[in-house]
């Protein structure tokens, strides 16, 4: 079995899909999906569907494009629900330089500050980096004392050269259908992630894989996240599947099934 470690299926385009993916899951060889908030009312959801199916997992945060709102509401909901049994982190939080969308400034401070309360309630995070990754290991390596129930990067889009000093952090990365698409090039990547800190996602509806890519992502997607990765390996997708299983069962430390 496999687990699609990023998902968001309370996104409107998947919302009215949600009993129908979630019924199929183990038919396509999913043990259980992570869905993953954005903001404070999409946490909520994850939190409420993580609630209705026993397949799927609540991760609960504010993203960059989302920073500028984030406040103490956010913070104490964050706070509080990290006890329920089936959120398991933190994220997605970080930095996106590429849209902007609230100033770097806030993003920075807001990344901080959700840095600390993932310490406090003893959760892991998962970070959405996008054109910064210099100024987020920066503010990782600032924060060292703070990071000590483990560093998931979602779907990693740096170099290797990069990777090498998250790697010092103790990272584990998140591969999707991005490095299904024809101009990827990141085979290299692929290779230089540590066997044991690799893990795989969908992050859909978005990041569609080939050959469904320009179509709405789905979770059984990631079958073809596995299938790519065994094949740039040169490994049996069996090999994959473990490996990454156990990686989410390492990182996720709540995660009960």
């Amino acid at each position: 079995m496999i687990i699609d470690s990023h998902c968001h299926l309370c996104d409107e385009r998947l919302r009215p899909r949600q009993q129908e993916i979630i019924s199929v899951l183990k038919q396509n060889g999913l043990e259980s999906v992570f869905e993953v908030g954005w903001d404070l009312q999409s946490s909520k959801d994850a939190v409420e569907l993580s609630n209705m199916y026993d397949e799927v997992y609540a991760i609960i945060g504010t993203h960059p494009h989302d920073a500028k709102n984030f406040d103490d509401t956010s913070r104490e909901y964050y706070k509080e629900h990290a006890k329920d049994k089936k959120v398991l982190a933190i994220g997605e939080i970080g930095l996106d330089y590429y849209y902007d969308l609230s100033p770097r400034d806030v993003q920075k401070k807001v990344f901080e500050e959700q840095l600390v309360l993932a310490d406090e309630v003893g959760l892991p995070v998962v970070l959405h980096i996008r054109d910064a990754y210099k100024d987020a290991l920066d503010i990782l390596c600032a924060n060292k004392d703070k990071l000590n129930n483990g560093i998931l990067l979602h779907c990693y889009a740096s170099s290797k050269e990069m990777l090498r000093e998250f790697n010092k952090l103790d990272c584990y990365y998140a591969l999707g259908g991005a490095i299904t698409f024809k101009n990827a090039k990141k085979d290299d990547v692929i290779m230089a992630i540590p066997e044991d800190r690799l893990l795989i996602e969908t992050d859909s509806p978005y990041m569609t894989p080939v050959p469904f890519r320009g179509q709405t992502n789905v979770p059984y997607y990631v079958n073809l996240v596995v299938d790519k990765i065994a094949e740039v390996k040169n490994v049996d997708r069996s090999v994959i599947e473990k490996a990454t299983y156990q990686n989410t069962l390492r990182l996720f430390s709540k995660y009960n099934r």
